[in-house]
């Protein structure tokens, strides 16, 4: 059986991803092609339980490396359970954020460092990394209006509420994710209109497909 291909959707907050997933999974339904959808941290129950601890904004004491140790150990457990069985039984996976968000909000925005992000990572995922991932590319200042605007207060997670210094920060690891990894990663500007993000974002991955289906 051949294995499934797995495509991850990456961004800043506020980038649009979540509403982007859903809507290019229903696209992509329709045209006949079928996706595991789920979402980092979290996908599965212990994941989602991390994923509580770590998004609290009670939990303002947590230490950096125990965020970026939380983060991979979620990420090795919904590996394990869920994106892997789904690839190995041929299925497409639609992820909503993986290692890129580590090295980014962790390597870059708390300063741990790129590399060191990645081989923490690399230990929980052992080189399974995504075939093509869509990177949702927005200003800080405008994703931190987007949330302002478009959450409940009681929605704003631990890493929302930051400083924008901070949000400038994952900005530029996005920046370098993009340089580490070109040959995967197709990145949108996330600043336009809804419409034309999804219209290029669909795109993107039936092009994706089409040429992986040419090899």
């Amino acid at each position: 059986m051949k294995k499934g291909l797995f495509i991850t959707i990456e961004g800043p907050d506020g980038s649009g991803k979540t509403t982007i997933q859903r809507d290019i999974q229903e696209i992509l339904f329709q045209q006949g092609l079928k996706f595991e959808v789920t979402r980092e941290p979290g996908g599965i129950d212990i994941a989602e339980q991390i994923r509580r601890i770590v998004l609290d904004p009670k939990n303002t004491e947590m230490d950096a490396r125990t965020e970026a140790l939380l983060y991979a150990a979620a990420r090795r457990q919904h590996l394990m359970q869920k994106v892997l069985p789904a690839l190995l039984e041929g299925k497409n996976v639609l992820c909503d954020r993986f290692v890129d968000s580590s090295l980014a909000y962790q390597g870059i925005g708390r300063e741990l460092g790129f590399e060191e992000v990645l081989q923490i990572n690399q230990f929980a995922i052992q080189d399974t990394m995504p075939d093509f991932t869509l990177l949702l590319m927005v200003e800080p200042e405008v994703g931190l209006e987007r949330i302002a605007q478009g959450r409940k207060a009681d929605e704003v997670d631990r890493l929302d509420s930051e400083a924008l210094a901070f949000h400038q920060k994952v900005y530029q690891g996005y920046q370098m994710v993009t340089e580490k990894f070109p040959e995967r990663v197709h990145v949108i500007d996330a600043g336009q209109d809804y419409q034309t993000v999804l219209a290029e974002a669909v795109d993107a991955i039936i092009h994706f497909l089409q040429k992986r289906d040419e090899e």
